[in-house]
């Protein structure tokens, strides 16, 4: 076990756990995140998406010694009211169905129109490739995108 002095969400949190654990069980189990979703725990489905310094990293797979001083957003900070763009278009788009994949498809979507405000279909596309969504509302999550991108 460790300290590690963390910053989740704008907050800084002090949490002792075994220097191997992967973010994804740091941010449910000790920091009470439970917004971000385990879904297939070798990176492969995106579920588990957060950002680091405003990146989209697979949290199943990114050990809490490698987070170092980045800064670590959840779903829960995305936004505080869950008016974020993106979370908007969620909502008008009508993508969620299950709902289970979508904290990882809103913060992997977030974080592309932060880098790329204006993405092409390709880039989104691109972007995105990797995020399963089990329900298939890929055609709703790339069109709630493009509405944020065209804003």
């Amino acid at each position: 076990m460790a300290i590690f002095n963390l910053t989740i969400n704008g907050k800084k949190q002090q949490l002792d756990v075994d220097p191997t654990t992967p973010m994804l069980w740091v941010l449910r189990d000790h920091a009470n995140l439970v917004g971000t979703k385990y879904g297939c725990g070798i990176g492969s489905c995106g579920a588990c998406t957060i950002h680091l310094d405003g990146v989209a990293m697979r949290s199943c797979q990114l050990a809490v010694s490698q987070v170092g001083e980045q800064k670590i957003t959840t779903i829960e900070g995305l936004s505080e009211n869950g008016d974020h763009p993106v979370q908007k278009a969620w909502l008008e788009h009508d993508v969620a169905q299950c709902g289970y994949c979508q904290a990882g498809q809103i913060m992997n979507a977030a974080a592309l129109l932060n880098n790329n405000p204006h993405p092409s279909d390709e880039e989104i596309s691109g972007a995105m490739n990797g995020n399963i969504c089990r329900c298939a509302t890929y055609v709703r999550i790339h069109a709630a995108i493009k509405s944020v991108a065209n804003v």
